[in-house]
């Protein structure tokens, strides 16, 4: 497995390049590989039918050179008496599932929209497409439709395939997991972690402290914008998501060292923003890295571990800084983010593989097309794709469409509801102080304990997340064939968002004065983190399963969305809670949260009614 992980993270392939493939092969590489006979090119003259397709008996090599390759004679080959089958079922299951919600850009001018014709039709144009013998012409492949059909695709062929992330070993698969869920804990954790320098900004140049959060709100900006530009490099197979992440994590290191030695203020609030930007990647694809490598019915547990990571990242952030901040200076707190983050890098450096299945399958492409000579071996995107596709072109597609997407009405809520809740999420770090620091009277670095008990809640909550859907959730998709409408996503949000506004009373009115315990705001606060867990789970994975073919644009749009949100409320935290009181304010916070939650449960009853009128929604 190490060697497998090194091989396939920044490090092995860099080595590969520099040793022009001599040092970490691919199995394709090694002398004793022999070819499959489906990628030899065939020479019998005919319509490359399925009847002519050859049987895969085994062939020595004619020749071996150094770097592993290997050729064989065509005319040795001999016709099969059965077409080859498919082996991997489970994708062409999958592949069948979404067969009817073709993007516009994959179907070829003379097609049908699958919204605009009959039921009866589009079962015809499914059964020509299965009926069809096959083609080795990749222009017909194209314009047909016909991919799984086409006579030269390079697959995940087997169902113990090692280069399928969805066939690794657990232990791999989790280790890469645990790699993502930590960075993306990490960049998290950059947004909070500044919290507690406010005071020593505030001293060091001067400033109000209305002018020091502008280092936590541009940061939350610049992670919700670089999504709109950023997160189409990894879904451009030629690059994938092993060199965003990598290039993403080495810049958010670099970068933090214009912080610590700032010429002025406006230096160190360009590069917080800066920052943020360059991170985004690791935050808005991680739970796509997650996609990458479980199957849909064990990829709810690992987006649950790896969303618990994401939620606590920013949380995190003032605990451990909080006592370095009081002691060292503020400085301190971006120390300790650069060694974070630069341990992270050395790890994404030497054992971070590649996940997303395109660009491994492109890559062994290119591998086979090198060994046999065999030009027409071709990936599906690559049939999808003739010509390529631009990553301006694909960031300005995905620009518009999630502006465009935006007032879908399903969509346009749910952008608003997870807005507020997430801006609520970063009041917290200006209510804290007021309540823990000046109430209380605890010290910088006591005043951020208190979070810790999101923990706590936290860790019951994804316990809780977990049964739910190993004793309930999966067991009624079985049932039903996994045939179930999305608003059964909901279902879980309806029932357990109410705790938002019952978390922020109980905070407000114990944490209003000195008088009360401090026990008492901490317990309320922490009730508000199973609330915005559910609904982040709950809400995003219903606009995934409901917009399946522009999924990507509306999360990017709702990322957009809540951070510039979240980026905005911080910004007047203090004064609300110091003028109307952290009772008052409080409430008024809840009272917002209760107008946006009736909304979710006749969502939850007539989203179903919403999709049926739209462009773009799951029929």
């Amino acid at each position: 497995m190490v060697s497998d992980l090194m091989r396939d993270a920044p490090f092995g392939q860099a080595m590969r390049f520099l040793s022009r493939g001599r040092l970490f092969r691919y199995p394709e590489e090694m002398p004793d590989y022999v070819v499959p006979h489906k990628y030899l090119l065939r020479h019998d003259g005919d319509d490359h039918s399925s009847q002519s397709r050859p049987s895969q008996q085994t062939l020595a090599p004619e020749d071996q050179t150094t770097a592993g390759r290997a050729s064989v004679d065509a005319a040795t080959l001999v016709n099969a008496d059965q077409p080859v089958k498919r082996k991997y079922e489970t994708l062409q299951e999958m592949r069948d599932r979404i067969d009817g919600y073709r993007s516009e850009k994959t179907r070829s001018p003379g097609q049908v929209e699958a919204g605009d014709e009959s039921e009866e039709q589009r079962e015809k144009r499914q059964r020509e497409r299965d009926e069809h013998p096959g083609t080795a012409d990749p222009k017909r492949a194209h314009e047909e439709g016909l991919y799984d059909k086409y006579q030269y695709l390079v697959d995940f062929d087997e169902k113990d395939d090692p280069l399928n992330p969805y066939c690794w070993s657990n232990l791999k698969r989790n280790f890469v997991s645990v790699e993502v869920a930590l960075m993306t804990t990490v960049i998290y954790i950059g947004s909070a972690i500044y919290t507690p320098a406010y005071q020593g900004i505030m001293e060091a140049f001067g400033v109000a402290q209305v002018v020091a959060v502008l280092g936590l709100t541009l940061f939350i900006l610049g992670y919700g914008i670089g999504p709109m530009f950023l997160s189409p490099l990894q879904e451009t197979p030629h690059l994938g998501r092993n060199p965003v992440y990598w290039a993403a994590l080495f810049l958010f290191t670099l970068l933090q060292l214009p912080i610590l030695i700032p010429p002025n203020l406006t230096c160190l609030l360009i590069f917080r923003f800066i920052t943020g930007f360059v991170g985004s990647p690791i935050l808005a694809t991680g739970g796509a890295s997650m996609g990458d490598m479980y199957a849909p019915r064990h990829l709810p547990y690992a987006m649950g571990v790896w969303s618990v990571g994401a939620v606590c990242g920013p949380i995190l952030g003032p605990v451990i800084a909080g006592f370095p901040a009081m002691l060292e200076g503020w400085r301190w707190p971006i120390y300790e983010l650069v060694w974070m983050a630069g341990a992270g890098l050395a790890i994404f450096t030497f054992f971070l593989p590649e996940t997303y299945g395109p660009t491994l399958l492109l890559r062994r492409a290119e591998r086979l097309r090198k060994l046999t000579g065999n030009d027409l071996i071709k990936t599906r995107w690559e049939l999808e794709h003739p010509n390529g596709e631009s990553v301006f072109k694909m960031g300005a597609t995905q620009i518009k469409l999630a502006f465009r997407l935006s007032i879908e009405p399903a969509v346009l809520y749910a952008n608003f509801l997870i807005g507020l809740l997430y801006a609520v999420f970063y009041l917290w770090f200006e209510a804290f102080p007021i309540v823990f620091a000046e109430y209380h009277g605890f010290n910088l670095g006591v005043s951020t304990l208190p979070f810790l008990a999101f923990f706590v809640t936290g860790g019951l909550t994804l316990t809780g997340y977990i049964l739910y859907h190993k004793w309930y959730l999966i067991p009624k998709y079985d049932r039903n064939d996994w045939n179930v409408p999305p608003e059964e996503r909901l279902r879980l949000a309806v029932f357990v968002v109410p705790i938002i506004p019952i978390s922020l009373f109980i905070f407000g009115w114990t944490g209003n004065s000195p008088d009360t315990h401090w026990i008492g705001p901490t317990i309320g606060a922490a009730l508000y983190f199973p609330g915005i867990y559910v609904a982040f789970q709950c809400v995003l994975m219903y606009l995934q399963i409901s917009y399946p073919m522009v999924a990507a644009s509306i999360l990017a749009g709702n990322d957009l969305f809540r951070s510039c949100m979240a980026a905005g409320f911080p910004l007047f935290g203090a004064p609300f809670f110091h003028n109307l009181g952290v009772g008052p304010a409080s409430s008024l916070l809840a009272g917002l949260n209760i107008v946006f939650y009736i909304p979710l449960i006749f969502l939850w009853k007539y989203g179903g009614r919403l999709r049926a009128r739209s462009k773009y929604g799951a029929k």
